[in-house]
């Protein structure tokens, strides 16, 4: 089916509700450490690299008469300050597995001599370059420490929402992702397999194991995109006995973006809006579309349904708004995710690095 191009967005909601409110609770989970040196994201760098250019052009103002005269003292203090909060940036993401070990006091004290080191760094290329003289060694120490203190600032707060921001969007899936008529629905489909079809029951019964199996398991850091594709279809064989002729899924898998990495349980929500949205309201059913493709460094994921005219429920958005938040919080500006629905065709759209 071709994807439709990008008109109006389309809201959704999570579709299935009812976990904990039915009776399961999930287990007390220590909370993630944050960790202030997660320097290795392409947004994280450049909106460091634009603060820190901020604060060279103010403080270039200082002294200059005119417009020529500040472009001169920026070009030179970008000269410095540029290389040196690369540098800084590098050494953070290198450093990062062994920095966040340590204890917090020592993650800033770290953090901040770093931050002296990358500032004698740029001191040193404009001496090396005869664009500085005499050299302001500790003007230069005490700068970079202090933008350095900034950043790190900005880093842990990011690091410290992003823990919350992930259990609550964990706790969110864990209500939302098994609903009480789609478990009775599952149960009965299985009890009736029972007698006539008893390897088609059990193998019903087993993909139900397993989807309890992922909602309940320990949160992970990512999962890769092989594993939420294969979960995503044992959702949709329990759902093939229920709805039969009516659910018809076209798969279109590109082996080679397996391995990219996504928040676990995030295919499988969008997976069952296209159920609920596309194939429970309609007399005829609906076709599902999964489709993975790797384009260079990146891996593109569509997940399309039909609609039936004038059918269906309109949600809240809530499913969506989730997937895109946790999706951000791992991969940041390196992802983009949208949705577009025209001519009866709804479509989830998602860009992850490979």
């Amino acid at each position: 089916m071709a994807s439709p191009t990008e008109p109006q967005l389309f809201d959704e909601t999570s579709v299935l509700g009812g976990l904990v409110a039915g009776g399961v609770e999930p287990a007390e989970r220590p909370a993630a450490r944050a960790s202030m040196f997660d320097a290795c994201h392409v947004g994280v760098v450049l909106r460091a690299v634009l603060f820190v250019e901020a604060v060279a052009g103010v403080v270039a103002m200082f002294g200059a008469g005119q417009v020529v005269d500040w472009l001169l003292r920026f070009s030179l203090l970008t000269g410095g300050v540029l290389p040196a909060t690369l540098a800084w940036l590098i050494a953070a993401c290198a450093l990062k597995s062994r920095l966040s070990r340590l204890a917090s006091a020592l993650q800033w004290l770290v953090g901040i001599a770093l931050g002296a080191a990358a500032g004698l760094y740029g001191c040193g290329l404009l001496v090396l370059m005869g664009l500085l003289q005499p050299a302001p060694w500790w003007a230069s120490a005490a700068a970079g420490a202090l933008v350095s203190a900034m950043l790190l600032t900005a880093l842990f707060w990011r690091a410290k929402a992003q823990t919350p921001a992930a259990t609550a969007a964990r706790l969110a899936e864990l209500q939302s992702r098994i609903r009480p008529h789609f478990l009775f629905n599952t149960l009965n489909s299985a009890i009736a397999l029972v007698r006539a079809e008893p390897a088609k029951a059990e193998a019903v019964l087993e993909d139900l194991s397993e989807l309890f199996r992922h909602a309940l398991a320990d949160p992970a850091e990512s999962v890769t995109l092989g594993q939420e594709i294969a979960l995503a279809q044992r959702y949709l064989e329990i759902e093939q006995i229920r709805f039969g002729d009516r659910l018809r899924v076209v798969w279109s898998l590109d082996s080679h973006a397996d391995q990219a990495k996504l928040p676990p349980l995030l295919l499988q929500p969008l997976v069952e809006n296209a159920v609920k949205h596309g194939v429970e309201p309609s007399a005829t059913g609906a076709q599902l579309r999964i489709s993975t493709l790797r384009r260079g460094s990146s891996v593109v994921i569509k997940v399309t349904n039909t609609t039936p005219a004038g059918a269906g429920e309109r949600g809240n958005g809530l499913a969506l708004a989730n997937v895109r938040e946790r999706l951000v919080l791992l991969h940041d500006v390196q992802a983009s995710f949208r949705t577009a629905f025209k001519d009866g065709v709804f479509q989830v759209r998602m860009e992850i690095p490979a």
